[in-house]
């Protein structure tokens, strides 16, 4: 399949997801929805640099801070000098190319560690970036930032639809840009990456250009996640942005879903976002990492290459597949004189 045929694909399945929250009336749909397809968009962004490079990003709340705060560093701006405000894909623009300028400079910089000492790194970046944040009185420092959004936008009506629609056209752009990655020569480079990285050095493979396009590409797509947040929010302070629970979802999300293809955060998106929501309308918000952590456990032990591999797996060794096989070896060897 072409990608613009997938993209349009994509496109018209949104609109029936959001024509589908429409119909149900619920305002709740939206401010869960809005998250799920958050977590689509940031397990997605993660994928590119953890799942087809083989590098483990322990800095996603790092770069969706950076989105975050773009965001209300602009507000700050605009509503301090009565300058003209910026609609939200400006923002998100904006947002992403911050994030993706600070990924390339971190790819640079720590892309020639590997394994856990580049995880170990990306995990100083976020603590570093949380205390300049905290330290920043412009965009609220360590007591946070009110941001007024507007009630609602002409023809869509409330606000939060806008901004569940502002996430499903990004989750569009965020799978669509997975996939083509994972079908190009690009995404084969990558992959030769995560098998073998020498090997891939010693064959010409231009290994550390392309980790910096997967660091700015999958930072850009979180920083672009992150940008409209405070207007979800209203209220931005450090903890909000660089909790534990965008560092973790991010990486098990993909992990649960399968790392190899694109279809496997969407996957692991949707069910562990969904279920988090459910407990915390349920139970109760603190459990979401204890959800995250028994799921994440159970799949590591029964499917370590997550829904993806197992469903490859299956279909690969359909019990049909195998009797029929049988069957034929058996009338083979039968035949033989």
């Amino acid at each position: 399949m072409r990608t613009p045929t997938f993209f349009l694909i994509c496109l018209i399945v949104a609109a029936l997801v959001f024509g589908a929250a429409i119909a149900i009336g619920n305002d709740y749909v939206f401010f869960a929805g809005y998250v799920v397809l958050q977590y689509v968009v940031l397990s997605t962004a993660w994928n590119i640099l953890g799942g087809y490079c083989g590098y483990v990003n322990f800095g996603t709340a790092a770069f969706f801070a950076l989105g975050a705060y773009s965001s209300v560093a602009i507000y700050k701006l605009v509503t301090e000098n009565d300058f003209f405000r910026m609609p939200m894909p400006v923002l998100i623009l904006i947002g992403g190319a911050v994030a993706g300028i600070v990924g390339f400079g971190m790819g640079y910089l720590t892309l020639r560690l590997r394994g856990a000492f580049f995880a170990i790194a990306t995990l100083a970046l976020a603590v570093v970036l949380q205390t300049l944040v905290v330290n920043w009185d412009f965009v609220g420092g360590s007591r946070g930032a009110y941001i007024l959004r507007p009630e609602s936008v002409p023809i869509i009506g409330a606000y939060i639809k806008y901004l569940f629609l502002i996430m499903l056209l990004l989750a569009v752009i965020a799978l669509t840009t997975a996939r083509l990655i994972e079908h190009s020569r690009l995404g084969y480079g990558f992959a030769t990456i995560r098998d073998d990285e020498l090997a891939a050095e010693a064959s010409g493979v231009p290994t550390l250009k392309l980790k910096l396009i997967a660091t700015t590409i999958s930072g850009a797509l979180m920083g672009m996640a992150g940008a409209p947040f405070p207007y979800y929010i209203g209220y931005l302070q450090p903890d909000s942005t660089f909790g534990l629970d965008y560092a973790v979802n991010s990486i098990a999300m993909p992990l649960i879903g399968g790392t190899t293809s694109w279809v496997g955060p969407l996957i692991g998106a949707i069910l562990l976002g969904s279920l988090q929501q459910i407990a915390t309308v349920t139970i109760s918000s603190a459990v979401n990492l204890l959800v995250v952590g028994v799921i994440l456990v159970a799949f590591v032990i029964l499917a370590p290459n997550g829904i993806v591999g197992l469903v490859r797996h299956y279909w690969q060794h359909k019990p049909d597949d195998i009797v029929g096989r049988r069957k034929v070896e058996t009338d083979a060897q039968g035949t033989v004189p």
